[in-house]
């Protein structure tokens, strides 16, 4: 390389100084194109539910065809053109940085998965899904991070995880979650070494989606509270209800994930397209059950939700947890975490018919949390999360203590959050593959 005829001419302080720096670069440079990725799936997101809207404005009777056909096509794409794309996205990227090699890594998290997340991603929407473009922004980002490492002096997981923790942060637009979400939920280890490195992704991720799309909240800025008094029992009872419900979800999804037992198991493994038509069949109807629009991110559901704006569908919780797990388990590409915070929303929503003294922005912020923190066992990046995305720090502490009795509820269901049992399952693949390399444990 270039870099490396010039570096011959230098001494070994200035070789190490010059590497230092262009590593310091491309990570900036990653950051900046993670951004701009995130920026892109945002934007396909948005067009492709307005496009499903679209299709299904003549009858919602359209979906019954849209939606199975959608899910075929978007299954076999994942299983023939991108294997490693399916599902969220999160669970590879957590598998790739437990593993030992670029070798290895490299199928979880190439350029040509993050291409198949993307339009895979963006077809399941068009016809119906209920997913998110979140966790699959994660794999995107440690896609493109992962191949810019390729080309960096010192390499090591860092750019992955970089990448990775962009993608939230880009996403979301909240920096603070991004770097607790790659401590916490990605690595669950903090290397001194590449932190620096990382925030400097992170911010460079953060400006770029700030100086397009300018500065803004996820969900709108709130300024609910939640008064000391009888006002939190709430807090138990909506933690424990939401943590239950994540929990539930999370159990079913890793039950079909790891393979159902006996003569069902085997079909489904035989023929994963034909049963995720059958599951496109199941949100088809269930969208027509439910009066309200289950389909998507569920992104502008939630936000109306929380400012109380034209929002009289109750039951809507309840329908959309049947429409994202029927998605998830289908097993097209596509992530939870925006449907999750919907299904929160939606719950607490419903909630609030019995408990009537208590602010309707608060127990919806808690249940959004708390129905996060049942799914994915991160109670720290839960509460960051959702205080970010509403600029709400009044409730700060209130959230606090629902993601901790959210996240005890949810392991009475299920053992372990839903991104890292998952991972699981690509690690023991990988080491069929490859059984003379041991994953990393931490």
């Amino acid at each position: 390389m270039i870099l490396n005829r010039y570096a011959r001419h230098l001494g070994v302080r200035s070789q190490i100084a010059l590497k230092r720096w262009l590593r310091r670069l491309l990570f900036v440079a990653g950051g900046v194109v993670v951004g701009l990725a995130a920026i892109l799936m945002a934007k396909l997101a948005d067009q492709a539910q307005l496009l499903f809207r679209w299709l299904t404005a003549p009858s919602p009777y359209v979906a019954l065809g849209l939606t199975p056909l959608g899910f075929g096509f978007a299954m076999l794409l994942a299983v023939k053109v991108f294997p490693n794309a399916q599902g969220s996205g999160i669970p590879q990227v957590i598998a790739a940085l437990r593993l030992p090699d670029q070798r290895q890594r490299a199928p979880l998290v190439s350029l040509k998965v993050g291409l198949g997340k993307i339009v895979v991603m963006t077809l399941g929407l068009i016809c119906g899904a209920s997913t998110g473009r979140e966790g699959p922004t994660v794999q995107v980002g440690g896609a493109i991070m992962f191949a810019i490492g390729r080309w960096a002096p010192f390499r090591q997981p860092g750019f992955l995880l970089a990448g990775a923790t962009a993608g939230v942060a880009a996403a979301f637009n909240t920096p603070l979650a991004g770097i607790v979400f790659g401590i916490e939920e990605l690595s669950r280890s903090f290397e001194m070494r590449t932190s620096g490195l990382i925030i400097g992704a992170i911010i460079a991720a953060g400006l770029t989606s700030l100086a397009i799309l300018g500065d803004y909240h996820y969900f709108g800025s709130t300024s609910a509270a939640l008064p000391l008094g009888r006002a939190w029992l709430v807090v138990p009872v909506c933690a424990v209800t939401c943590g239950f419900a994540g929990g539930l979800f999370s159990r079913v999804v890793l039950l079909f994930a790891a393979g159902l037992p006996g003569v069902v198991g085997g079909w489904i493994r035989r023929h994963p397209v034909a049963f995720a038509v059958l599951c496109g069949i199941g949100v088809a109807l269930a969208g027509l059950a439910s009066g309200s629009p289950i389909a998507g991110t569920g992104y502008a559901e939630a936000r109306a939700i929380i400012h109380s704006s034209d929002w009289p569908a109750y039951g809507y919780g309840p329908w959309k947890f049947v429409a994202t797990l029927l998605s998830a388990i289908s097993g097209i590409p596509g992530g939870i975490f925006a449907p999750s915070l919907a299904i929160g929303a939606g719950i607490a929503s419903d909630l609030s018919l019995v408990l009537t003294d208590v602010p309707i922005g608060a127990l919806v912020l808690i249940g959004m949390e708390s129905y996060l923190t049942g799914v994915v066992q991160a109670p720290i990046t839960s509460f960051v999360i959702v205080s970010e995305m509403t600029n709400d720090h009044a409730m700060v502490i209130p959230l606090m203590a629902a993601a901790l009795i959210a996240n005890r509820a949810s392991k009475v269901i299920v053992p372990e959050g839903l991104y890292h049992a998952l991972a699981k399952l690509f690690l023991r693949a990988s080491a069929q593959r490859h059984p003379d390399q041991a994953p990393i444990t931490r």
